[in-house]
C-alpha cells in the first residue's frame, strides 16, 4: 500500500478538511482475541438482557421558526462551504488513496462538496482482511453488546446528528428537508432501533427439549464476509445494509454508491461515535466493476446484501452461481431490485385522493423511489377530473434548490440519470401525449419538471420500463373492463415491488388484491404506493425486483445467521441393545 496513506480514523475530526498526518502500516485496527478476553465476552452478565421496545421516530416538521428549522439551515450553510476529504474505511484507518473523484451537488453540479479516494484492488483485499480479522472477536459478543453499538447510533442520529445527516442527503442526493427527514432520520433510526427487537425475537426461538436432554440452537454469524452494496437514493439503506448483517455479528466489505459517498462518509462516523469496533464494516468506494469481481471471487464470500439495478444484481447471481466450486459455502443472496409501481384505479375510486396519491407517489425526491408510482390505470369516467386536479397539483410544485425549503422537487441524480429521463421525455412527446411537464433543464442543475404522460396503449414502453424519474404515465380505459384491465396490470411490468388500489367498492379491493397478489410485495388500498415505515410495512418485491427478505423485519435478519444445533443428553444410554432384539 505504499501508494496509499493510512491513518487511524477515530483520531480525526468528522469533517476532515485536510489529509493529517500519514504512516504506511497496514494495521488493520482490531486486536486478536485471547481465550480470556472471549470468556469475558460470552459471560460479562447473567440474566437475560432485553433490549428498549422499539417506537417508530417522530418526523419532524421543519415549520418556520422551529428548532429544527434552524439548526438544519445553519448545517446546510456549513456544509455547503466546506469541501471534505473522504477516505476510505479498513480495519479502523482512514485510507487516502490519491485516486481522487468528487461529490457535487445535483441541484448544482458546479459546486463540489468532497473529493473522495477510489479504492484500488488491494484495498479491496485489505478490507476483506480487516473484515476477517475483526469477526475472531466481533462473533463471540454478546449480541446485545453488539445491539448496544446500533441503539446508540439511533439515539446519536436522532439527537446530535440528525442535522448533519440531513444536510449530507440534502446536499449530495438532492432531497428536500421532509424527504431527508424521513429517510436519513427517521427510517435510518428505525432500522437501528427494530432490528435488534427483532434479532431478540429471533433469538428467542429454542427447540423443544425434555427432562433427558436439552436442546439449544446457537445463532451463529455466516463463516465469511458479507459484502454490502448500497444505493443513492435511500441513506437508510446505505446505513441498514451493511449493519444488519453486522448486528447479527458478521462483518462487512461496503460499497456504497458513488453518488451517495457524503452520506455514507457521515453514517461511518457516527458508527465510529457509537462504538463500532475496527474492522467489523469496512469502507471502500470505487469502480463497481472491479470491486464486485474481486469480492464475488473470493473464497470466503459469505453472503451479498444488495439494493440496486435488477441487471447488475442478475450479474451478481450469475457470477456467484458460476462460481459455486470455490466457495467455502453457499453465498446468501439477499436482493431489492427495480420496480415499475403501479395505482390502479376503480370506477368508485375517490378522484381528490387518487390525485394527491399520483403528484406524491410519481413525484416526491423526482421519483427517483424503488417504489415511486409511474404506471396509472383509471376509468374513462372519472379520468377527466383525475387529470385536471393532478395538473392543479403540478402547477403548484416548485423544482429547484432544496436548501429553498419553498421547493417540493429537486435535481435527479446526475448527467446520465438526466440524459436517460430526457429520452423517456422524447420519446413521450413522439409517441403519446405529454398532459403536463416535460421539460429538461441541465444549464445549472439536472432539473427534471414533473410530468405527466396518457397513452391509449396499454403495452406502451414508458408504461412498462423502468424510468426511476417524475414520470408518470396513465392509460385510459372503458369502465366495463376491470377485470381486464386488471389482468393486465399483473402482466405488463416484470417486476413487483409495489402497487396500490383505489376503490370505494370493498367487492373491487377483493377482487385487485386477489388478482394483483403477486404483482406487489408491499399493496397499498386507497395510499400512495411509497412510504413504507419500519416495524409497519417490512418492505421488498418479488419476480425481477429481488429476493423479497423484507428490510425491516425479522425475515431479513434470519438470511444473516446460521443456525448450529446442540443436544446434550444427560443420561447417555450405556447398552447399544433395545427392547425390540429381545427373545420372542
Amino acid at each position: 500500500m505504499s501508494a496509499s496513506a493510512v491513518r487511524p480514523a477515530r483520531s480525526t475530526s468528522v469533517a476532515p478538511n485536510s489529509s493529517g498526518a500519514s504512516s504506511s502500516d497496514d494495521n488493520l485496527g482490531a486486536e486478536s482475541v485471547s481465550p480470556e478476553m472471549a470468556a469475558r465476552t460470552l459471560s460479562g452478565f447473567n440474566g437475560n438482557r432485553r433490549v428498549p421496545p422499539p417506537v417508530n421516530e417522530p418526523i419532524k416538521t421543519y415549520v418556520p421558526g422551529s428548532p429544527e428549522r434552524a439548526e438544519l439551515k445553519a448545517r446546510l450553510q456549513s456544509m455547503s462551504n466546506e469541501r471534505v476529504d473522504i477516505p476510505l474505511i479498513i480495519g479502523g484507518n482512514e485510507v487516502h488513496t490519491g485516486a481522487l473523484a468528487e461529490s457535487v451537488m445535483p441541484h448544482n453540479h458546479r459546486h463540489v462538496l468532497a473529493s473522495w479516494h477510489r479504492a484500488g484492488p488491494e484495498h479491496v483485499d485489505l478490507a476483506v482482511k480487516a473484515a476477517q480479522h475483526a469477526a475472531k472477536d466481533w462473533a463471540n459478543w454478546a449480541w446485545e453488546d453488539r445491539a448496544a453499538v446500533f441503539l446508540k447510533a439511533a439515539e446519536l442520529l436522532a439527537t446530535t446528528w440528525r442535522a448533519t445527516l440531513n444536510a449530507a442527503t440534502m446536499l449530495g442526493q438532492s432531497k428536500t428537508a421532509f424527504q431527508a427527514e424521513i429517510d436519513a432520520a427517521c427510517e435510518l433510526i428505525d432500522f437501528w432501533r427494530f432490528n435488534p427487537h427483532y434479532a431478540q425475537s429471533l433469538y428467542d426461538e429454542q427447540p423443544l427439549s425434555d427432562r433427558t436432554m436439552w436442546n439449544q440452537l446457537d445463532y451463529r454469524p455466516l463463516e465469511g464476509f458479507v459484502y454490502a452494496v448500497t444505493p443513492f437514493n435511500f441513506t437508510s439503506i446505505a446505513g441498514n445494509l451493511p449493519t444488519a448483517p453486522a448486528l447479527m455479528g458478521n462483518t462487512v466489505v461496503w460499497k456504497p454508491a458513488s453518488s451517495a459517498i457524503l452520506s455514507a462518509h457521515y453514517i461511518m462516523k457516527l458508527l465510529e461515535e457509537a462504538g463500532l469496533p475496527p474492522g467489523v464494516i469496512n469502507l471502500v468506494p470505487g469502480d463497481p466493476g472491479m470491486i464486485s469481481d474481486k469480492l464475488l471471487s473470493n473464497r470466503d464470500l459469505a453472503g451479498v446484501h444488495f439494493t440496486g439495478s435488477t441487471a447488475v444484481f442478475n450479474n451478481m447471481w450469475k457470477t456467484i452461481g458460476a462460481s459455486m466450486s470455490r466457495y467455502k459455502s453457499y453465498p446468501r443472496i439477499v436482493g431489492e431490485t427495480g420496480g415499475k409501481d403501479f395505482i390502479v384505479a376503480h370506477p368508485s375510486a375517490d378522484p381528490v385522493s387518487l390525485s394527491v396519491a399520483i403528484a406524491r407517489g410519481g413525484f416526491e425526491y423526482q421519483g427517483q423511489k424503488c417504489s415511486a408510482a409511474s404506471r396509472v390505470y383509471i376509468p374513462e369516467s372519472i379520468w377527466p377530473e383525475v387529470r385536471d386536479r393532478t395538473v392543479a397539483i403540478m402547477k403548484e410544485l416548485r423544482v429547484g434548490d432544496v436548501a429553498d425549503f419553498r421547493n417540493f422537487i429537486g435535481a435527479v441524480i446526475d448527467k446520465k440519470a438526466f440524459t436517460k429521463i430526457g429520452e423517456y421525455l422524447e420519446h413521450g412527446r413522439k409517441n403519446a401525449t405529454v398532459v403536463a411537464g416535460g421539460v429538461a433543464r441541465g444549464e445549472d442543475g439536472y432539473f427534471i419538471e414533473p410530468t405527466l404522460i396518457e397513452t391509449k396503449d396499454p403495452g406502451y414502453r414508458l408504461l412498462c420500463e423502468e424510468i426511476f424519474g417524475p414520470v408518470v404515465t396513465v392509460h385510459v380505459y372503458p369502465d366495463s373492463r376491470w377485470a381486464e384491465t386488471l389482468r393486465i396490470v399483473d402482466e405488463t411490468s416484470p417486476y413487483a415491488l409495489t402497487g396500490a388500489i383505489f376503490s370505494r367498492d370493498r367487492d373491487a379491493i377483493r377482487q385487485a388484491a386477489l388478482a394483483l397478489r403477486n404483482a406487489a410485495g408491499n399493496f397499498y388500498i386507497n395510499d400512495k404506493p411509497t412510504g413504507a415505515v419500519v416495524g409497519q410495512q417490512p418492505f421488498g418485491g418479488a419476480r425481477g425486483s429481488g429476493t423479497n427478505d423484507k428490510a425491516g423485519s425479522k425475515l431479513n435478519l434470519v438470511r444473516w445467521i446460521s443456525p448450529r444445533n446442540i443436544k446434550e443428553t444427560f443420561s447417555p444410554p450405556t447398552d447399544y441393545r433395545y427392547p425390540f432384539m429381545s427373545e420372542e
